[in-house]
């Protein structure tokens, strides 16, 4: 009762013109780093982090959360109208929203994107809400290695319930580990496949490795067509809100699972990249057609953008509760409250309740907001399909270089943007899939790390992995679902010998 008492005052605090304007400003602004390739929440968090230094705390953090609630949002809108990620987390969305978009159903694409992330946020604040004084003692549990079994988790996912080919989802992963590699071996400080190039030290980003993949590469297809355009115009009405809201019920199956696996991996954390291929990958092992997804069906939109912002937004718990980020913007606004004098963890809720229950009203306030603006400016986006594609192709390349640079100030990721966008071309002529590839480039680094730090503190021992109930839980499951065909299989002709 006093948290939901202390959350009424949080609204009321929020609801002024002053915050208000604040909440839209930082929506807006979230939106166009979100559309932007490269930029992302994390990156448009820390550029503006310095302007809120004058503001006082709970004005400062509702701005920098509505920023990240905006390019939550916003990062569908490449995804679906050009396959263009404008977040790593919404690569997933592409499989799906793409097609929708050339099928002429983009306005219902974007219309499912922003719902579902609404839902997987709405879900994630009442998580916090009821579980932020609890959560203390579950997270401190998380060493090492439960970090390496829940990456362990996604990886054997992937394989094991991925309908490709498992030699080629196989290469495509090993490739991307390979190069996750490259650059300071942040365990032992040792420099690692660098070749001399000073370039390579910081390795290679993978937001730089996804804007080629995935939108240079669709670029090179497209022009290979002589300049076709890939989508269509979509006009959006209430009609079309209202139709894709009509049929939510019918996946609510999906949503609650997609929020579950998505919340799950942003306290523990297996970060929104992890939770949106987790989430459409068991969405199409579950469906009673899966060959359909990829074709363009909505669930393939609703299943890993719910998962995603889910984890996003699930991730700030463990920063609220422990003072650990399960996040890079987590990380960001962590160092925020440390410059306006506030130190996260579990005293916080004692010292600063007031704040804390601020800033989660703000959640719930900034999700709203942000889902009625998105959708009402869903047209300007919508838009862009009508430019011809000879004309639009130029911005998107301009626009891509300009994220590559922007994420680390370098003009060596623009050269190694275009030599990914070649690489995707290249793979999706062949047919090996892009998308393990990129989970694998993105948390290639994070598991070894893991893993590692699991064998110096065990000494070498394999078994660090099943020395408790929650470590041997997920190791088990994750071998499981590695040889799920195997075992599907098995059972399978089992079932046949008994009906004979």
């Amino acid at each position: 009762m006093e948290a939901f008492g202390l959350l009424l005052h949080g609204f009321a605090v929020l609801l002024t013109w002053k915050t208000l304007l604040l909440m839209m400003v930082g929506l807006v602004l979230g939106i166009f780093v979100g559309v932007l390739p490269g930029l992302g929440g994390p990156n448009g968090v820390a550029i503006l982090l310095p302007l809120t230094f004058t503001m006082d705390p709970t004005s400062a953090i509702v701005m920098l959360s509505c920023i990240y609630w905006g390019a939550l949002f916003g990062g569908a809108i490449t995804s679906i109208l050009f396959n263009i990620p404008g977040e790593a987390w919404s690569v997933a969305t592409t499989f799906d929203g793409y097609p929708m978009a050339q099928q002429g159903r983009a306005a219902e694409a974007l219309t499912a994107a922003f719902t579902s992330s609404f839902i997987g946020s709405l879900v994630a604040v009442l998580l916090i809400t009821f579980l932020a004084p609890m959560i203390s003692s579950f997270a401190l549990k998380f060493g090492p290695p439960e970090f390496f079994a829940v990456y362990l988790l996604t990886f054997c996912s992937f394989v094991g319930l991925g309908r490709e080919a498992k030699h080629k989802t196989v290469i495509s992963m090993s490739l991307g580990l390979l190069l996750a590699g490259v650059g300071m071996d942040t365990v032992s400080g040792q420099l690692r496949m660098t070749f001399g190039s000073a370039e390579l030290l910081r390795g290679v980003n993978f937001l730089v490795a996804v804007i080629g993949l995935f939108g240079i590469s669709e670029i090179l297809l497209t022009m290979e067509e002589r300049l076709a355009l890939r989508g269509h115009a979509a006009g959006i009405s209430l009609r079309v809100v209202l139709s894709v809201w009509k049929d939510l019920p019918k996946y609510w199956v999906t949503l609650l699972r997609s929020s579950v696996i998505g919340c799950w991996l942003g306290i523990t954390p297996g970060g929104a990249i992890a939770a949106s291929f987790m989430g459409y990958n068991l969405a199409k092992r579950f469906a009673k057609d899966p060959e359909s997804f990829g074709k363009g069906r909505i669930e393939g939109v609703f299943a890993p953008e719910t998962a995603a912002h889910a984890s996003g937004t699930s991730a700030l718990l463990p920063m609220l509760a422990l003072g650990i980020p399960g996040s890079g913007t987590a990380a960001i606004l962590l160092g925020g409250l440390m410059v306006w004098g506030l130190n996260p963890g579990p005293l916080l809720f004692v010292e600063h309740k007031d704040f804390v229950w601020g800033l989660i009203a703000s959640m719930y306030l900034g999700n709203v907001v942000g889902l009625v603006l998105v959708l009402t400016t869903v047209p300007i986006f919508a838009s862009i399909l009508r430019v011809p594609f000879a004309a639009v192709a130029p911005m998107i390349v301009v626009s891509c270089a300009i994220g590559a640079y922007a994420i680390q100030n370098a003009m060596f990721d623009i050269w190694l943007m275009l030599g990914f966008g070649v690489v995707g071309y290249v793979f999706k002529k062949i047919g090996i899939p892009l998308a393990p590839f990129t989970l694998a480039l993105v948390l290639g680094s994070r598991a070894e790390d893991a893993f590692r730090l699991s064998m110096i503190g065990s000494g070498g021992d394999m078994k660090v992995f099943w020395s408790n109930g929650l470590v041997g839980t997920i190791t088990t499951l994750a071998i499981v679902l590695l040889f799920w065909p195997v075992i599907d299989r098995t059972f399978a002709g089992v079932a046949r010998l008994a009906k004979a």
